[in-house]
């Protein structure tokens, strides 16, 4: 990215900028090393100038300043776009447990406040959602709530006695809908539409034959109605199979990587020529047994901060940790994580559009915010550069959701960004060097560890 240095569409910008959403005075940050987001290299000695909430312009070091603006030096400090989550899940986690009792308005605003401080700015919040998430989310879309901005599928369509499943999810009727053939599935789909919820989520696959899939009929139907009532269809998947119905059938994007088998020129093709969105969700394999493994990553004081004391009392005691690592289904896990590895580098490679999710905030292991950092590690150790993995987790995450106001630092987007100690770009576990996060132009200094 080339920056600018006139000062003059500066000067129309500020003039026809919004108030309200911050400080009407307009903030300068000078000296800074400018991550854009859009995969580009690094530019030093950026100035970002900040008003109504904006991104005012992106300037030269030395251009002119708006008088009276508020200016702070960055000088070796790195700056990139917030961080955007296309798959994550508020309101189901207190502690330890998981239960419809978490469901309330508090949890979910301290949540998306949680994940701003680890410098996520948008979360998607694909499914299992109760009638409470329409209020939140245009509260989230105000800047009302001081955290993370909140998209989210209204309850998302699950299979009877299937997935997701309920010993394990213990949500309300109020947050899933289960149809039993592909009139119910309609129905569901027209019902979600009147709420007007972002998108529609299917849990399509059987978990490994552990539950009951979702029968062609259904998901079909469901993706059909969706496209008519102009929805796009996120679909929970594991298998390259299902993998490979849920596009043929038309979903839009993919929940989860593919993790049993690498994805093939069949299935790559399919993605590419039908503009399918791939979301991996590495840190949801990793959780299962990264905690329990004591691995060096989890006990930093930048980890330990996004836990609740009764998950630090768990992930501290030796005998859960010892009962987790006995558990047999762990080695599937490690191994469902290896071909998620696999499987994201040679679809990046391959051009095919992948976005950035984590699934967190789904069970307790999955922790909001650190999550994300973590899958930006992992993303690199699949073998992405810190560039590609800060792209998918801005501008490429953004374009999944349809989300063009976001995702990158230019002018005229939301003012949504994050400013870092070291710069990620050279190493990516510089991501736990975040010092502030940006909303909506309001700056929220890191207040933990």
């Amino acid at each position: 990215m080339r920056v600018r240095r006139s000062f003059l569409p500066l000067l129309a910008f500020l003039a026809l900028a919004p108030t309200g959403l911050a400080d009407d005075r307009p903030v300068v940050l000078t000296h800074a090393r400018l991550v854009v987001g859009d995969g580009s290299p690094p530019v030093d000695g950026a100035t970002i100038v900040v008003a109504g909430g904006r991104i005012a312009a992106v300037l030269s070091d030395g251009a002119a300043i708006p008088d009276g603006a508020e200016v702070r030096d960055l000088r070796g400090k790195t700056v990139t776009p917030g961080f955007i989550s296309d798959h994550s899940h508020v309101g189901l986690v207190r502690g330890t447990s998981i239960d419809a009792a978490n469901y309330t308005r508090e949890t979910i605003e301290a949540e998306l406040r949680r994940y701003r401080e680890y410098g996520v700015t948008t979360v998607t919040a694909l499914g299992v959602n109760g009638p409470i998430l329409e209020a939140a989310r245009s509260d989230a879309h105000a800047g009302r709530l001081g955290g993370a901005d909140l998209c989210g599928v209204d309850r998302g369509v699950g299979v009877p006695g299937g997935a997701p499943p309920q010993a394990v999810v213990n949500v309300g009727p109020d947050q899933i809908i289960r149809p039993r053939d592909a009139d119910e599935a309609r129905a569901a789909i027209d019902s979600m539409a009147d709420r007007k919820t972002d998108l529609v989520k299917l849990w399509l696959d059987s978990m490994g034959g552990a539950v009951p899939a979702m029968s062609p009929e259904v998901f079909r139907a469901a993706i059909a109605r969706s496209h008519e009532r102009g929805l796009r269809v996120a679909v929970h998947i594991h298998d390259l199979a299902d993998a490979k119905a849920a596009v043929a059938a038309g979903a839009d994007i993919l929940a989860h990587g593919v993790r049993d088998l690498p994805v093939d020129d069949e299935f790559i093709d399919a993605l590419k020529s039908k503009g399918v969105w791939y979301v991996a969700t590495l840190a949801l394999d990793d959780a299962s047994f990264a905690w329990a493994d004591r691995a060096a990553w989890t006990r930093s004081p930048f980890a330990r901060a996004a836990l609740s004391s009764e998950l630090a009392s768990q992930v501290d005691d030796p005998a859960w940790r010892a009962k987790v690592l006995a558990d047999p289904r762990l080695a599937a896990s490690r191994s469902s994580l290896a071909m998620n590895l696999r499987n994201l580098k040679a679809l990046v490679d391959a051009g095919a559009k992948v976005g950035f999710g984590t699934d967190s905030g789904a069970t307790p292991l999955r922790v909001a915010g650190i999550a994300e950092h973590r899958e930006l590690w992992l993303s690199v150790e699949a073998g992405l550069t810190p560039l590609q993995a800060i792209a998918l987790a801005t501008s490429r995450a953004a374009s999944a959701l349809g989300l063009e106001d976001r995702g990158r630092i230019a002018p005229g987007l939301r003012a949504d960004f994050a400013i870092f100690d070291s710069d990620p770009t050279v190493d990516i576990a510089n991501t736990a060097t975040i010092r502030e996060t940006w909303v909506l132009g309001k700056p929220y200094p890191r207040s933990l560890p």
